[in-house]
């Protein structure tokens, strides 16, 4: 899996071991899904203003939010990859540093839980999960949970 993670915030200081721990969720997930080595996805960390605008311009909803995930392709067997080396492009997940650190505390659990539960969740969404109805949020919710234990980071 090719993972590539860019920071485009300056609010928050970026530690080196967050990039190592979405290198590891995402690997996670990609093995608890099935999909194999092949596959490319970008993670772009903003701060609460850029994940507003992005929010505003492509959900109509102006506020920020933890995350938002853009799927390239809705058929993921036909996703094209950037990186020569991947056979497709998965998507984009943008995050916002700042909801991470808000929601870690607000959640009682750390920066780095908080930081691997949005990635998953952005994954999950990229491979084709949602939460627009109770069972699908039931689904999902245990997807990720699954993910998380396995790296050792539950509630």
């Amino acid at each position: 899996m090719q993972v590539s993670v860019h920071n485009q915030q300056e609010s928050i200081q970026w530690k080196e071991e967050w990039g190592y721990l979405i290198e590891r969720v995402t690997d996670q997930t990609a093995w608890a899904e099935g999909l194999d080595a092949a596959v490319e996805l970008s993670i772009i960390l903003v701060d609460d203003a850029g994940i507003q605008e992005i929010n505003r311009n492509y959900r109509g909803i102006d506020s920020p939010t933890d995350v938002i995930s853009f799927a390239l392709n809705d058929d993921i067997e036909d996703a094209m990859p950037i990186h020569p080396e991947a056979e497709w492009m998965l998507g984009d997940i943008y995050i916002s540093l700042e909801k991470v650190l808000e929601q870690a505390k607000e959640y009682g659990h750390s920066v780095e839980r908080e930081l691997v539960f949005l990635t998953t969740h952005g994954m999950l969404h990229l491979i084709g999960y949602d939460h627009d109805t109770e069972q699908n949020r039931v689904e999902m919710r245990q997807k990720e949970e699954e993910i998380l234990l396995a790296l050792n980071l539950p509630r």
